[in-house]
């Protein structure tokens, strides 16, 4: 079906095909949904990179125009495209999907785009190289590891900011993830690793497409989520 007559109901689908168990499975099936993914996106009232890149916009001190952004599971290239409307201009994008990569290469925006599954395969990032890294939609149960959050913060320059944010889905597993990130996040900071500059709920993130069935649009139940923003910590030096 063409990517102009997709539907709610096709959207829905694919969201439900994209849960896969299998690592495999879900990266084939991401490599066919590429070319309706942001139509499906917003098809499900998809509000999380704009929020994201909101959040990461009125708390970042530094000049965009300069900043290197490492875009981890970038996707299409969504998030990139909004954060060059706000002036970022130099992208690095990660993602485990080749047909997610092959839509991003056609937004003229990444300098550099590379494969791989993460969770699987570490982050293809040199440490102490970013300005922003930044993960919008695959920190859940499923999908990224919570591990993935320590490679976050290696590939942050001291002084870069690392902006991640996560969905709550409504299950025992969300449970689970939401309360195993947030220690983790807690420890690193205890360790010294980075500094915590702002956490923010994510109101209406997206139509809940796993749970809700209802056609009209005022009885549709939706997701919530949180934004996280910390700040690697910068060496000093002793003389």
């Amino acid at each position: 079906m063409s990517n102009s007559r997709r539907t709610a109901a096709d959207a829905r689908s694919a969201f439900q095909s994209c849960r896969s168990p299998d690592p495999k499975d879900r990266v084939q099936f991401y490599d066919s949904w590429a070319e309706t993914y942001e139509k499906d996106h917003g098809l499900a009232s998809y509000r999380a990179p704009h929020l994201a890149v909101e959040f990461l916009s009125k708390n970042f001190c530094g000049s965009p125009e300069e900043a290197l952004v490492l875009d981890v599971a970038c996707g299409s290239g969504w998030v990139a495209k909004l954060m060059f409307e706000l002036g970022f201009r130099n992208f690095v994008g990660v993602d485990g999907s080749k047909g997610m990569l092959e839509q991003a290469v056609k937004s003229s925006l990444y300098q550099d785009l590379r494969l791989a599954l993460l969770g699987s395969q570490q982050l293809p990032a040199q440490t102490g190289t970013f300005d922003v890294v930044i993960i919008v939609g695959a920190l859940r149960p499923g999908f990224v590891p919570v591990s993935i959050v320590r490679e976050l913060c290696q590939a942050a320059k001291p002084g870069g900011y690392v902006c991640m944010t996560r969905v709550d889905p409504k299950s025992e597993s969300g449970d689970r993830y939401k309360a195993s990130m947030e220690l983790e996040l807690h420890l690193m900071e205890d360790e010294g690793l980075w500094t915590h500059v702002a956490t923010e709920d994510m109101h209406h993130y997206m139509v809940d497409v796993y749970n809700n069935h209802n056609k009209e649009e005022q009885n549709e139940q939706y997701l919530n989520g949180t934004m996280y923003l910390y700040r690697k910590k910068e060496y000093r030096r002793y003389f």
